[in-house]
C-alpha cells in the first residue's frame, strides 16, 4: 500500500510519516498544494493522509489560510483516484465557542459562524470540499475535528503548546498562563492520531466524521500537564500567571470518543503521563 503525507516534514507529518513509512509531499520535498502540476502525483497513492495546512489567525493571513487550507485540499482529493482513502486533519476549532456548552464535545455541536477565524473556517470549507469531491471521485474519505496532538520537536518546525511547555520547564524557561493554568484539554500523542488513520483506513467506511483527541481519560489542566513535566524530570517549573493573556475559546476542551470508539474500535493507548514521559 502506497501512503503519501501532505506535510510530511511538519511538526505532526514528520513522526505520521516515519509511522507508516510514507512518501512526503510538502514544500521542504519540492511539492505544494497550490501547484496544479505537482499535485497530480497524489494519483499514484492508495492513501494521503492530508495534513499540509496554513496555521495562522492572524486577520492579515486569511487569503492564504483559503487558499492553502479550502483550495489546497480540492486540489489534492480532485486529483486521487477511485477507491482510494484521504483522512483530513481539520479542528475542534471549527465548533468555536458552541463547544463551552458541552462537558464532552460530540460531533454535533454546532458549527454555525461565532467569531471563528479565517484559519478554522478555512478549514472548516475544506471538509465541505472533501465531501462533494469525494462523491465525485469514489473516494473513501475520513475528517478527523482534532483536538491537541502532541509529538517530540523536529527541526525547523514550530511545535504545539504540550511540546512548549516541556521545552521550556527543561530549559528553565518562563511559561505565561493565562487563568492561572485552570483551562483544560485532552491532549493526544502523535502515534495514537496515526493508529486512527490506521484503523479507519483498514475498515470498510466509506465516510467518517470524527472528533479525535485524548478523550476524557487523558484532560488535565495546563498547570497540572506543567507540573507533571516538572515532576518527571525533577525540577520545579517557572510559571508566570499572566492574566493579559487572552482567554482559550472555549476554556475547557474535551474530546467525545464515542462516535470514532464505536464506528472504528479506537480509543488512545498513550496516556498524559507516558506520552509526556517520551517528551522529556
Amino acid at each position: 500500500m502506497k501512503i503519501l503525507v501532505t506535510g510530511g516534514s511538519g511538526y505532526l507529518g514528520t513522526h505520521v510519516r516515519r509511522f507508516f513509512n510514507a512518501d512526503d509531499f510538502s514544500r521542504r520535498s519540492g511539492y505544494d498544494v497550490l501547484d496544479s502540476e505537482a499535485v497530480r502525483t497524489v494519483a499514484g497513492y492508495d492513501v494521503v493522509i492530508h495534513l499540509a495546512a496554513h496555521l495562522d489567525k492572524d486577520p492579515a493571513a486569511a487569503v492564504e489560510c483559503f487558499q492553502t487550507n479550502a483550495q489546497g485540499t480540492a486540489n489534492v482529493i480532485r486529483n486521487m483516484r477511485s477507491g482510494a482513502v484521504i483522512v483530513y486533519a481539520s479542528t475542534k476549532d471549527v465548533y468555536g465557542a458552541h463547544a463551552a456548552a458541552y462537558d464532552e464535545v460530540p460531533e454535533s455541536c454546532p458549527t454555525d459562524y461565532c467569531g471563528q477565524s479565517a484559519l478554522e473556517w478555512s478549514k472548516f470549507l475544506g471538509e465541505r470540499y472533501l465531501e462533494y469531491y469525494a462523491r465525485q471521485q469514489g473516494v473513501r474519505t475520513c475528517i478527523f475535528r482534532m483536538s491537541t496532538v502532541y509529538a517530540r520537536p523536529s527541526d525547523g518546525n514550530e511545535y504545539g503548546f504540550v511540546t512548549h511547555y516541556t521545552e521550556s520547564v527543561k530549559r528553565g524557561h518562563a511559561i505565561r498562563l493565562p487563568l492561572g493554568g485552570n483551562p483544560i484539554r485532552d491532549i493526544m500523542h502523535v502515534d495514537d492520531f496515526s493508529r486512527a488513520c490506521q484503523a479507519f483506513i483498514r475498515s470498510s467506511h466509506v465516510y467518517g466524521l470524527y472528533n479525535l483527541g485524548g478523550g476524557k481519560a487523558n484532560a488535565a489542566s495546563l498547570r497540572t500537564m506543567v507540573d507533571t513535566v516538572g515532576r518527571l524530570i525533577q525540577l520545579e517549573p517557572v510559571i508566570i500567571e499572566d492574566e493579559a493573556l487572552p482567554h482559550p475559546v472555549p476554556v475547557n476542551y474535551v474530546s467525545d470518543l464515542s462516535r470514532i470508539r464505536e464506528q472504528l474500535d479506537w480509543e488512545p493507548e498513550i496516556g498524559i503521563e507516558e506520552g509526556l514521559r517520551s517528551l522529556v
